[in-house]
């Protein structure tokens, strides 16, 4: 896509043409007919500036917006024959536009250049891509906001290393994951603002000496303002970057609770049921129903992860402005925002489609001395001991239910006595689960009215 070319449309300058191997290198074609609607829109744009400010007939103008939208008839009804002859999508529009207006669309290239073009086209793309992601975003947290409500004084075990660590409720973990993504939301929304600005009237590098009106151009496309600088405009591929760093942490967070689905849903948690729409059996053994769904979200994330590294690579050492190398920009975007727009899609519908077994979660809460903490906590709060005494009380206490193969609700008042005579009945008021949870009343805590009070905050965020 540079503006150098051994294209033939340029004339005599490369009369010789390239063979097989530099049109095979050289043609991007194949993967840039995707930014066809975006590059129509550019041009529709630059067209309606070039007449309102005198620098095309009008009727020039309005014959090649015209014949443009015909050409996008053409590509969105499959007609449209692309040539790789003609390297890329700006000069495939180009060369049909010609053959639909005839010499007029030879002045659509006026004041601009490929470069300042294609960087206009992508960040037109990516910014689609990014709305697209908000909505995908706001589905996902709006499908566990629901799972929240549903279940948010059930309770289950908390973990740390994967090991039971305290009591939560459902709806207290489902509203974790609505923080995580509720920040990439946050991020989409932040790298959209950033990235509104139009490079078109950037021309190659130096910017044009014809009297355009960028401003016009910029509103026209839907941006806030035109570029700053023509230099930078051009071989600025931040907000790609953006783009890919923002999906790398989403993904990054849609893997783990990827990861949890897969545990959650084996036969030896079963703390939920996927729904058979996002699962499949096996070829051998009738009994399985496996997270398939789960398992390609965890291992597609690697390839959004790839495309920020392998795009990192490519500008790294690059002086400005533009070189050949940044047509290398597109290929790992799109497959990245491919495939993290399909894993929002596809958790959205596990989450709506997922049923939460309270009877296993809560069975799984009491386990593993959950409640330790509490019993901790207790014997600060009503015995006034020093916390890093209460612990080794406590300690000793889950040694002795563990010698006897027993929770801690189960030791007897008098097992407990011989730990620490100071310990009453009342110690079992806070050693039941249901109690545990519903004295973290802290803000952000695990208890049923904190969780709901986030539900109802973020139902009043997504409006």
């Amino acid at each position: 896509m540079a503006e150098t070319t051994s294209n033939q449309m340029w004339g005599g300058r490369f009369a010789a043409g390239p063979d097989a191997i530099m049109e095979a290198i050289n043609a991007s074609i194949d993967f840039d007919k995707r930014l066809a609607a975006q590059d129509i829109a550019g041009s529709r744009a630059h067209a309606a500036m070039l007449a309102a400010t005198g620098i095309v007939e009008a009727s020039d103008a309005e014959a090649m917006r015209e014949g443009l939208l015909t050409v996008l008839s053409e590509i969105e009804g499959g007609s449209f024959e692309f040539s790789a002859a003609l390297e890329d999508i700006h000069m495939n529009v180009e060369a049909r536009l010609k053959e639909i207006v005839g010499p007029a669309a030879g002045r659509l290239h006026t004041a601009r250049s490929r470069n300042d073009q294609v960087a206009t086209d992508f960040k037109l793309w990516v910014r689609d891509q990014l709305d697209a992601a908000d909505q995908g975003l706001t589905a996902l947290i709006a499908a566990l906001l629901d799972q929240a409500e549903a279940g948010a004084d059930w309770v289950m075990p908390g973990f740390t290393h994967l090991q039971t660590a305290q009591p939560v409720t459902w709806g207290h973990h489902m509203m974790a994951y609505v923080e995580m993504f509720g920040r990439d939301l946050s991020r989409v929304r932040d790298a959209r603002k950033r990235m509104n600005e139009c490079p078109l009237g950037s021309a190659a590098l130096a910017g044009t000496g014809f009297p355009i009106d960028r401003d016009m151009t910029a509103a026209a496309l839907g941006f806030d303002r035109p570029t700053a600088n023509s230099l930078d405009a051009v071989s600025d591929r931040d907000f790609a970057l953006e783009f890919l760093s923002v999906a790398s942490i989403s993904a990054m967070h849609l893997s783990r609770f990827a990861e949890e689905l897969v545990i959650w849903s084996s036969a030896q948690f079963r703390f939920v049921a996927l729904s058979d729409r996002f699962s499949t059996g096996s070829s051998i053994m009738p009994q399985k129903k496996n997270p398939d769904a789960a398992e390609l979200i965890r291992a597609k994330i690697g390839r959004i992860f790839g495309a920020q590294v392998a795009l990192m690579t490519v500008m790294k050492g690059l002086p400005l402005a533009y070189s050949k190398d940044m047509q290398e920009d597109k290929e790992q975007v799109f497959d990245a925002a491919d495939n993290w727009l399909l894993a929002l899609a596809a958790m959205t519908g596990m989450v709506g489609d997922m049923t939460a077994n309270r009877d296993a979660l809560e069975g799984a809460a009491g386990h593993g001395f959950s409640t330790a903490t509490d019993l901790a906590d207790w014997l600060v709060r009503e015995r006034n001991l020093p916390f890093r005494e209460a612990h080794h009380v406590t300690g000793s206490l889950v040694a002795k239910a563990e010698a006897r193969g027993c929770d801690l609700p189960d030791l007897t008042l008098e097992d407990m006595k011989e730990v620490h005579e100071g310990i009453d009945t009342s110690v079992f008021d806070v050693l039941g689960v249901h109690n545990s949870v519903a004295s973290r009343t802290s803000y952000g805590g695990t208890a049923p009215v904190r969780v709901r009070e986030q539900v109802a905050r973020w139902k009043e965020v997504l409006g």
